[in-house]
């Protein structure tokens, strides 16, 4: 302990040469061995790298701060990190160590929260016939070719359509035509909207409306929970609504503003193509993927009726439509009015009924 602390040499030549840098220092490296008293090297390798990998989100902070390993203010502004996307197998290690030096930088006054990172996704793996893609099973697949024939964001598009992203995904399985079809369906459908005249919009107007509204409150909520394949659905569902208010004749007003509020919400995930559309078609100055994301009426999107599904010991017997904001006693009335429920209550005594509103009821009879 008489030799503590080993301090460090401020001279040191960072250049990458394969080797640790303090080991082409000979006045640190060269000493006299404290036993015998002979020439003897300090081992330089004495950090292991996960004690890098345990605090590299501070220095991201402020990379270019040369007096301090990271700037407090800068630290305290964009941490904690809100979402974390990596393989469960840096579970056990990085993760690990990365939450125990977080406490300690806490416990000594450096940062001001406990953990690392809000959330954490794990993304499965993708697959080629069952198999992890590696050069020695000589099984990678190439996406030059399949970009250069569908395009990136179909590409793109149809790895997050193909299921939540903690699955994993099978690409022996994976077509890129249905996604490739629907984005021509979007090319279309919002090139048809400039020639739309400022007719009123009428009933079907204000349906389209609604739907607008009601698709980007649910496709920031998905975006907010990583369900991508989510919210390409219902980005496909809007697609289909767009379509028929066009077909309808519905005016200007309303199907331009869902034309808009489509390509927004398709910028993040298919950004070519939104940003031809958001310039060429619809005539915009700004980038989309540079504009405001599109906010939402709660007037609007609110949903004046659900569908209420009715299950008899934990089997679905029916569906019923009921107003959104139906309490327990009207969805209990509208479950025991069907007729198909009623088939498998008749005669059954001690019923017990567990309710959801307005979403579900659920039947449960004696002995079940």
């Amino acid at each position: 302990e008489s030799d503590l602390p080993v301090l460090l040499p401020d001279d040191v030549d960072f250049s990458p040469q394969g080797e640790s840098p303090l080991a082409k220092h000979a006045g640190f490296v060269n000493v006299n061995c404290p036993s015998c008293g002979g020439a003897a090297r300090r081992e330089v390798d004495t950090m292991d790298t996960f004690v890098d990998s345990s605090w590299y989100f501070l220095r991201y902070t402020s990379p270019h701060d040369q007096d301090e390993a990271w700037s407090r203010s800068a630290v305290d502004r964009w941490l904690p990190v809100d979402t974390y996307s990596g393989g469960i197998e840096h579970v056990i290690l990085h993760l690990l160590y990365s939450r125990f030096v977080t406490k300690a930088l806490y416990d000594l006054g450096l940062v001001g929260f406990t953990e690392p990172f809000v959330r954490l996704v794990n993304q499965g793996m993708v697959l080629f016939e069952g198999e992890a893609m590696s050069k020695s099973r000589g099984n990678l697949v190439e996406l030059g070719p399949t970009i250069d024939r569908w395009g990136a964001d179909s590409a793109r598009l149809t790895v997050m359509f193909a299921g939540p992203p903690a699955d994993d995904l099978d690409w022996s399985t994976v077509s890129m035509a249905g996604i490739h079809k629907w984005l021509g369906k979007v090319w279309r459908v919002v090139h048809r909207t400039i020639e739309v005249s400022d007719e009123a919009d009428g009933a079907a107007g204000e349906e389209l409306r609604r739907q607008t509204h009601r698709t980007v409150k649910a496709v920031t909520r998905d975006l907010e929970r990583i369900g991508f394949n989510v919210a390409i659905a219902k980005l496909m569902t809007l697609t289909n609504e767009l379509q028929r208010a066009l077909d309808k004749g519905v005016g200007r007003s309303a199907v331009r503003d869902a034309a808009e509020r489509l390509v927004l919400m398709l910028s993040p995930m298919a950004p070519h193509i939104a940003e031809e559309l958001w310039h060429e078609a619809l005539g915009q100055t700004d980038m989309a993927s540079m504009h405001a994301w599109p906010e939402w009426d709660e007037a609007l999107a609110r949903e004046e009726e659900v569908v209420l599904v009715v299950q008899v010991d934990g089997k679905v017997r029916d569906r019923v439509t009921v107003p959104a904001d139906a309490d327990e006693a009207a969805c209990l009335a509208a479950a025991r009015g069907s007729e198909r429920v009623r088939r498998y209550l008749d005669g059954r005594e001690g019923v017990r009924a567990i309710v959801r509103p307005p979403r579900l009821v659920n039947f449960v009879t004696a002995g079940s």
